[in-house]
């Protein structure tokens, strides 16, 4: 065996590298040609019935709008009724011919089946699943006082992902429908005092990509993994060490830092595009994609980045690490970061 792989090790290495030679030109000949045929002949999403959780703020409300502007009917699913009730009547405005609104908690198993059983009473059908419902976190791992809170984000990134997903899988195999899950590019862009929010990410996209070959044909899956993006999220909303939800603008300068924020409408917009084209990716911002081949080929300069550009000195506090810093001295915020997600304080003139 120690033969074996002694000479895998030699052969292998030098093997790929002259078949990628060979085989990415007609693969992204293959790639051009599929977006341009799924482009032309796009799925026309009027009455089909789309499931959308987290729907009451940021990308899943906005999603629920675009799926609205083609004509689907709606079932939104968030904690927050009140907020609920007025993107259920947005999107009517938009166009959905019937909207269903239900109120649920992702964490829990039995809000999953039920969510998924009241949409397909109420509509008879599922063709698209959008699990978009996920909170984040902000603090050092050694920082959390009580580790075991933190498993509300794994329980509602991952867990009320899949949960929902195996309710709707079989209504989804009747219909050929599709699952569009929202990751995120945290999955390989690991910033510092986000550990539980990446790894729930890339647990996300790990789970969908072996979904998609359990399920083939049957059901199309489309894994999102997009930037900072117009959302709560980016207006300061995290989960803190002590396992309080907080909103701390000063935090999200210290993540996001010089990082564009696009706004969450083309988000979403290109979202359901590539929903209706058949893609298995879409990153967006389209040139964040980039930073996974940094990943890829350079990860000791990425975290020796990351390290430098996003920690403050030894006994100094986060607001004093650089990328707080180049954010406050060149005042980008202004020019970086939508109106939407700034406070008055937050403004200059």
């Amino acid at each position: 065996m120690d033969v074996i792989s002694t000479f895998l090790n030699l052969v292998v290495p030098p093997f790929t590298f002259f078949s990628l030679c060979f085989l990415l030109p007609p693969y992204f000949f293959y790639k051009a040609f599929s977006y341009v045929f799924n482009t032309i002949f796009i799925e026309d999403v009027s009455g089909k019935v789309v499931l959308i959780t987290g729907a009451s703020s940021g990308i899943g409300e906005h999603l629920a709008y675009e799926y609205a502007k083609r004509g689907a009917c709606l079932a939104l699913v968030a904690r927050r009724e009140n907020r609920l009730s007025d993107v259920a009547f947005r999107a009517e405005e938009f166009g959905s011919p019937n909207v269903l609104t239900i109120l649920a908690d992702v964490q829990k198993v039995e809000d999953c089946r039920r969510l998924v059983e009241e949409t397909v009473g109420h509509f008879g059908r599922l063709d698209h699943l959008v699990n978009n419902a996920g909170i984040a976190s902000v603090a050092m791992f050694d920082e959390l006082t009580d580790i075991t809170r933190s498993r509300t984000i794994i329980d509602t990134n991952f867990w009320g992902s899949a949960y929902t997903t195996r309710y709707a899988i079989p209504y989804l195999r009747e219909t050929g429908g599709k699952i569009v899950v929202l990751a995120s590019s945290a999955s390989w862009v690991t910033l510092p005092r986000m550990s539980i929010y990446n790894a729930s990410k890339a647990a996300l996209v790990s789970f969908f990509e072996t979904l998609r070959i359990e399920l083939g044909s049957d059901v199309h899956v489309l894994i999102v993994t997009p930037s900072f993006v117009e959302s709560e999220l980016t207006q300061g909303k995290f989960l803190t060490a002590e396992g309080k939800m907080n909103l701390d603008q000063e935090m999200r300068d210290v993540e996001v830092s010089v990082i564009p924020i696009p706004k969450v409408t083309d988000c979403a917009r290109s979202i359901v595009n590539s929903a209706r084209r058949g893609d298995k990716y879409l990153t967006e911002p389209k040139w964040f994609r980039m930073t996974w081949i940094w990943k890829v080929f350079c990860p000791d300069a990425l975290e020796w980045s990351y390290r430098w550009f996003y920690l403050p000195g030894q006994d100094e506090p986060a607001t004093e690490a650089p990328s707080k810093k180049v954010l406050d001295m060149t005042g980008a915020k202004n020019i970086l970061y939508p109106e939407s997600i700034l406070t008055p304080e937050h403004k200059t003139d």
